[in-house]
């Protein structure tokens, strides 16, 4: 049976915070937290909005790659957002 594929995004909240997390169903998680279904921390931050994905294949390498990048600096992220434009 093929694992299918992991993706970590980034998405900007209502208040302009950025929240890294992964899925291998992203239009779908993004759907959840614009529902407030999300996690705790975009909850209330809501509504959202896609602005960086990468495939990574299985879920342990996009749980690494999402841990990576949420050890970034704000700046960071939102270079490697416009890097991927």
């Amino acid at each position: 049976m093929k694992e299918s594929n992991w993706y970590v995004y980034i998405i900007r909240c209502r208040d302009e915070k950025l929240y890294t997390g992964i899925s291998n169903d992203v239009k779908k998680r993004v759907a959840e937290h614009n529902k407030g279904r999300g996690c705790r921390f975009t909850r209330c931050r809501y509504p959202v909005r896609l602005i960086y994905q990468e495939a990574c294949g299985t879920k342990s390498i996009a749980r690494k790659r999402e841990l990576e990048i949420q050890g970034f600096t704000r700046d960071k992220k939102l270079n490697l957002v416009s890097k991927a434009r």
